[in-house]
């Protein structure tokens, strides 16, 4: 099922669109119109912008988990896999496995796509791959969510619009592009918990100090969180329609 899932992706490249194109596109827009009214220069803002994409380009890439699944019950797809002889719970764990290479290669042309204007991470090589490893395990946790989503929505437009409420306010809402503090009270109590910002936060510790902070501790804490809610609830809901 993962290497169906990958052959997928080989024959149709538009779905690299969003693990391609947006890395690239959010990192140099993002600098160039907010880095001088926020940092005082695109330098200056790099360095808390390239952990903040990273952050966002995860969660957006993972959110096509959900649709593409929902996409292939609406095919009647699985209504093949159910005559195989292959565990029930394959056809959904092959695709969240292949993901890890879009996640993959989304977060190293966000972070290339920073150096080449200008970021210069003061965490060297080993802070670099840490911050990539965490970025990957960050969106695999929480494809898990888009996932469900998935198996419970009716259609793949509703899978996708769901996401989209889901992704915008976990990523706005944090620490990605501002700083918490510049907050208003309670909206800083909000991203203070907001499992984005805690992933933010720990990369940015990798990248910029190459560091293993607390922060990375609590990160992986919320993952770890994440995949124990949610991958349940998938499998649960992925096999009552199988």
């Amino acid at each position: 099922m993962a290497w169906r899932a990958v052959k997928k992706m080989r024959r149709n490249p538009e779905q690299f669109f969003d693990v391609v194109v947006q890395p690239l596109l959010f990192t140099a827009l993002f600098a160039f119109i907010f880095g001088g009214a926020i940092s005082g220069s695109v330098e200056d803002y790099l360095p808390v912008l390239v952990p903040g994409i990273l952050a966002q380009t995860a969660l957006t890439v993972c959110m096509a988990t959900g649709v593409t699944l929902r996409s292939d019950m609406e095919k009647g797809v699985f209504d093949r896999f159910k005559s195989l002889p292959i565990a029930r719970i394959a056809p959904l764990a092959g695709p969240m496995v292949a993901d890890l290479i879009r996640y993959a290669i989304a977060s190293v042309l966000t972070l290339a796509t920073g150096i080449a204007i200008g970021y210069r991470p003061g965490g060297g090589v080993v802070g670099c791959l840490a911050g990539l490893a965490l970025t990957v395990v960050a969106g695999w946790s929480l494809a898990w969510i888009f996932a469900w989503l998935g198996t419970v929505a009716r259609s793949a437009q509703g899978v996708q619009g769901i996401s989209l409420m889901i992704m915008f306010p976990l990523t706005f809402l944090s620490n990605a592009f501002v700083p918490a503090e510049t907050l208003p009270g309670w909206l800083e109590a909000f991203v203070s918990v907001n499992p984005v910002s805690h992933v933010v936060t720990a990369v940015r510790d990798l990248l910029n100090d190459g560091e293993l902070t607390a922060h990375v501790g609590w990160a992986l804490l919320g993952c770890a969180a994440v995949v124990a809610v949610f991958a349940p609830l998938a499998v649960r809901s992925w096999s009552r329609k199988m």
